[in-house]
């Protein structure tokens, strides 16, 4: 059969884009990014549970900042570790039954924080939800790869990961209200709870592509004809298995490691906000609870806007034929630069001007959190998986790290010095972007 010619191609791409408007087409994964949505939002909800709790456990416990930041950084350090063998595992298991089990288990060792005795056990539990959590991310990517085109993938990306700041600045009033009515000790039993009974939900929710009955054949042909990997049988018999020699392969890029320093030095700004940041209003900055837990949630709605500006004004920039290098780049090296302004705060002391900087600072970390879309721009065609593991392990080894480093420069009360350090992360992060990454294409395999 003769292949048809580029202008024949291109008019066939334009009638399936023009079926996205099609009424008659339906449009099933908008309900699916939402459940995802749900499950960001949970995600951070009880990740970040323990900033709210912080102060009151340092208290009640007596643990100086050095122990909290032990207790803020044991979630990361099997998180960012198990980030590869969750890939592998969500690969094997699926996204429908590994979703839900690690979602009920995070959950139910969120609830058993609420019998924490002291520094081990809360030590022990924050290890196993990050081991849980895991997975989370990479099944995120893999559902959103599945369900949508690769011109609205940037715009989905935003779309889920703003459920991280969204969530939080709904929630950061409400969790800090339930601790006051609760005690910390039912704030985690009621947020665990919670999880468990979405976990439930999502199993009998979510189907994939070829599964699902709600969707029909013109949403499923649009899918698939923009570049949505909806058989997904078909396009891991042609991806290449795990070896030492492909993980140097990823290892051993420079581009590559342009995306891995920038996602580690944009985590720090993010692990300040989950978890420094309610303790810096309240014991630094002398805030009440209830005015904390107000102000806490302004830099998070920041956030949410500019991840969404970030990932619609991207797509929107690719659709207009702008190179990939400015469209995707741009948002980040612009958002890590920004995020910078965080240093302000150390030169204010009206808590207005505080927030403002923070806000500041957090809108930039937004705008740079479509960082999972250089994944698939720029790694192996068939190490996607392998390079989205090192990439989030990377990025995800700030959540070890930089609470604790917070926690030995605080250790004298003076946030100053922690604020210059995640200052210095953020420019550090750009620098990557501008010099390592360099032109936007994919690598090959020699």
């Amino acid at each position: 059969m003769e292949k048809p010619d580029l202008a024949t191609q291109r008019r066939e791409y334009c009638r399936m884009v023009n079926m996205e408007n099609n009424p008659s087409a339906t449009r099933v994964r908008y309900s699916i990014l939402a459940a995802v949505f749900v499950n960001v939002v949970i995600n951070y909800m009880d990740r970040s549970n323990i900033s709210v709790a912080g102060p009151l456990i340092s208290k009640e416990f007596n643990l100086d900042s050095i122990k909290t930041g032990y207790v803020f950084s044991a979630f990361g350090l099997t998180y960012a570790c198990f980030q590869i063998p969750g890939g592998i595992l969500a690969d094997r298991v699926g996204v429908k039954l590994l979703y839900c089990i690690t979602l009920v288990i995070w959950s139910v060792a969120t609830i058993f924080l609420g019998f924490a005795v002291g520094f081990i056990s809360l030590l022990i539990l924050r290890i196993v939800i990050g081991a849980f959590e895991a997975p989370s991310y990479p099944m995120n990517n893999r559902i959103v790869t599945s369900w949508f085109p690769e011109n609205e993938r940037a715009s989905a990306i935003a779309m889920y990961t703003s459920g991280q700041f969204i969530g939080l600045a709904f929630l950061t009033p409400l969790l800090t209200y339930i601790q006051i009515r609760t005690s910390w000790r039912g704030l985690f039993y009621i947020t665990g709870i919670l999880g468990v009974l979405w976990g439930i939900t999502w199993y009998f929710f979510y189907k994939s592509p070829t599964e699902s009955k709600a969707i029909n054949k013109l949403e499923l042909d649009y899918i698939e004809k923009g570049g949505g990997i909806v058989n997904r049988k078909k396009d891991e018999e042609e991806n290449v298995g795990f070896t030492w020699e492909n993980l140097g392969i990823v290892m051993s890029k420079r581009k590559l490691w342009g995306i891995y320093i920038g996602q580690f030095c944009l985590g720090g700004t993010l692990l300040f906000f989950l978890t420094w940041f309610p303790k810096y209003l309240i014991d630094y900055r002398k805030m009440d609870f209830i005015k904390s837990g107000f102000y806490a949630s302004i830099p998070f709605l920041c956030a949410f806007g500019g991840v969404l500006f970030s990932g619609f004004m991207s797509d929107y920039l690719v659709k207009k034929k702008l190179s990939p290098g400015f469209a995707r780049k741009a948002p980040i090296v612009a958002g890590l630069i920004l995020s910078a302004s965080i240093v302000g705060a150390n030169y204010v002391t009206d808590p207005n001007w505080v927030i403002l900087f923070m806000s500041l600072a957090f809108f930039g970390n937004g705008l740079a959190s479509i960082t999972w879309v250089f994944v698939s721009l720029l790694a192996p065609k068939k190490l996607l998986g392998l390079t989205g593991g090192v990439f989030n392990f990377i990025g995800n080894l700030a959540s070890i790290f930089v609470p604790i480093i917070i926690g030995y420069l605080v250790k004298n009360g003076d946030f100053s010095p922690a604020l210059v350090f995640i200052g210095c992360l953020t420019l550090i992060g750009a620098l990557s972007y501008i010099l390592l990454v360099g032109k936007i294409e994919r690598i090959p395999i020699n």
